[in-house]
């Protein structure tokens, strides 16, 4: 077969390839041809017309709404998240195989065909899955406006000093700014700075909106979204009313486009009437039904962040760590990550303690069996410490998913092993006080962090808890060769129990 596949996450970093490269190889191993699209954070270089022509099968592992879809209405498609393709791409090529097997190309013209008699119909997302590739499309979108936003304001911070941004009669590089820009001054150039991360920071909330309404409704739902999260700031929604907005908009243009109107009208729907109509109504129901009830509930989330400390930050943090070394970089760390950048929309310690531990946590599990490689070699395949080399970078860089071979391979002892050390570095964390107001970078934006020293200190404590535990359980149960007395040769039969 010639398969044709799109990967994307919702960063865009390191599941987007690692799929990518999951789905190539077994593609090569049953003997097909294959050509990945992956739609990451680097961009992309779209399948040619070629290819789409000449494919027999699309597969979709994506957890974010696939770009330009309808390039590939003639193809039989599989469709899952992008993680089950790295743990499975040998399932996936086979399901594309069975999805060959059943389709039945539609004449041109004619409507496509049914199902042949007593094959399964092929199933889509389910409403669940939907919504959560919908929200993923508007955050991925939103995190580079977070990263570089957050470290320009921490630059900011870290060249002028917080009192760049104590008000007086305006802040005061608001008043270097009006004043003049010097170039010899250090002060100058930290207010720079806090300037230009605040209005990067300024395009958070319609953005999200913007990108929610674009995932449910292409094109005409981008206007009303971006609208409808630009009213959330000005009625102070922020990141809620920005999703509240986004779903809204998308939703309301996924209706209108289901409107049968005259010929004449056709032509301008898309670039006239859905454009109008969608935002005008968005902007009503933000202005004078949703925004005021949702700024009182983002209020009090700020008020409770704030408020957050002892024994509730502590577990909150324990929370989180358990989150996000759970399924790494699956819907369960996805959504502590989620509630993490949520947070740093408003600007509160509360919300900057809760990404320093959430980032600190996500880098322990690839840390974690980079080091248990180094101590107990015996315990790890070679194929297992070549990916503990790379792990190091990758738990450095805060990319959770440097420890998935490690997982897939033995999550029994793995899992619970991670999941312990992220308890830990999480409580440790929000103890601590650290601080960040970047969503990713790893060690790179330790310098530009609240408490750096804090933080550094919860990581490695997590790593060495989480190190320690995985290989206790490793050598508490190992698998030993096991004579059979039939051959007489040494072959793996059973899993014994042995002392450290």
């Amino acid at each position: 077969m010639r398969i044709v596949a799109v990967t994307a996450c919702p960063t865009g970093i390191a599941h987007t390839y690692m799929a990518a490269e999951a789905l190539e190889a077994a593609a090569e191993e049953a003997g097909h041809e294959i050509v990945v699209e992956t739609q990451g954070s680097a961009g992309s270089t779209p399948l040619t017309a070629e290819q789409l022509a000449e494919a027999d099968v699309a597969i979709f592992a994506a957890d974010v709404e696939v770009r330009d879809k309808d390039r590939f209405a003639h193809l039989p498609q599989v469709s899952v998240g992008v993680k089950k393709a790295i743990s499975g791409g040998d399932l996936l090529v086979a399901q594309a195989e069975e999805a060959v097997k059943n389709h039945v190309p539609a004449a041109a013209g004619a409507p496509a065909a049914a199902t042949p008699a007593g094959a399964k119909a092929p199933t889509g997302p389910g409403a669940a899955s939907k919504v959560r590739a919908w929200l993923m499309t508007g955050v991925s979108h939103v995190i580079p406006f977070v990263a570089a936003g957050g470290l320009l304001i921490a630059l900011g911070f870290a060249l002028g000093g917080y009192q760049i941004n104590l008000p007086d009669d305006s802040p005061l590089y608001e008043q270097i700014l009006d004043g003049g820009f010097s170039a010899g001054s250090i002060t100058a150039w930290g207010a720079l700075a806090f300037g230009i991360g605040s209005a990067a920071f300024g395009f958070l909330v319609p953005v999200l909106a913007g990108y929610i309404a674009y995932a449910m409704a292409d094109r005409p739902a981008l206007v009303p979204g971006f609208v409808g999260g630009a009213i959330a700031v000005t009625t102070g929604a922020g990141f809620l009313g920005g999703l509240v907005a986004g779903f809204v908009a998308g939703g309301l243009v996924m209706w209108i486009k289901t409107w049968r109107v005259p010929r004449a009208l056709a032509g301008i729907m898309p670039v006239l009437v859905i454009p109008l109509l969608s935002t005008a109504v968005v902007g009503l129901l933000m202005y004078v039904i949703v925004g005021r009830p949702i700024a009182l509930i983002t209020e009090g989330l700020t008020n409770w962040l704030n408020g957050l400390s002892g024994t509730n930050a502590v577990l909150l943090g324990i929370l989180l760590g358990l989150m996000m070394c759970f399924d790494m970089g699956g819907p369960v760390n996805k959504a502590a990550y989620t509630f993490a950048v949520a947070g740093l929309s408003t600007g509160s310690e509360g919300a900057l303690t809760i990404m320093a531990a959430v980032m600190a946590a996500g880098m322990v599990p690839p840390l974690a069996m980079a080091l248990a490689t180094v101590v107990r070699k015996s315990l790890f395949s070679e194929v297992e410490r070549e990916n503990g080399r790379a792990a190091w970078l990758l738990g450095a860089s805060f990319i959770s998913e440097g420890a998935i071979p490690f997982a897939a391979a033995d999550p029994f002892r793995v899992i619970p092993s991670i999941m312990a050390g992220g308890a830990v570095t999480g409580a440790l964390s929000m103890a601590l006080g650290a601080t960040l107001r970047a969503p990713h970078g790893g060690v790179f934006v330790v310098p530009l962090m609240g408490n750096p020293l804090g933080f550094l200190v919860a990581v490695v404590v997590g790593t060495l808890v989480a190190t320690a535990l995985v290989v206790a359980l490793k050598t508490f149960a190992r698998r030993r060769p096991v004579v059979t007395e039939a051959a007489g040769t040494e072959t793996v039969t059973e899993r014994e129990t042995v002392s450290a």
